[in-house]
């Protein structure tokens, strides 16, 4: 694997993380009993948190890009041989 390609799926698998990560201890302003007012989303999340959102998305992201390295590397999951176009 070259680094143009890792690079490329460590970006992958942490976009991938972060939507799964968003939702994690997230109370929204109708939940936490909070009148937004005129204009303002019921359903917009009270304290976002997102350095800590984006800390735990990159730890994460780089233990899959890992396991994910050593499968190729090591050959534990082999893709047939795709012909080549000529």
């Amino acid at each position: 694997m070259g680094p143009f390609t890792a690079v490329a799926i460590y970006i992958t698998i942490w976009w991938t993380v972060l939507f799964a990560v968003l939702p994690w201890g997230v109370t929204s302003h109708a939940q936490a009993g909070i009148d937004k007012g005129d204009g303002g989303d019921p359903g917009a999340p009270v304290d976002p948190k997102l350095k800590k959102k984006f800390l735990t998305t990159t730890w994460i992201s780089a233990i899959l890009w890992v396991v994910v390295w050593a499968i190729i590397h090591f050959g534990l999951i082999t893709l047939p041989n795709l012909p080549s176009g000529a």
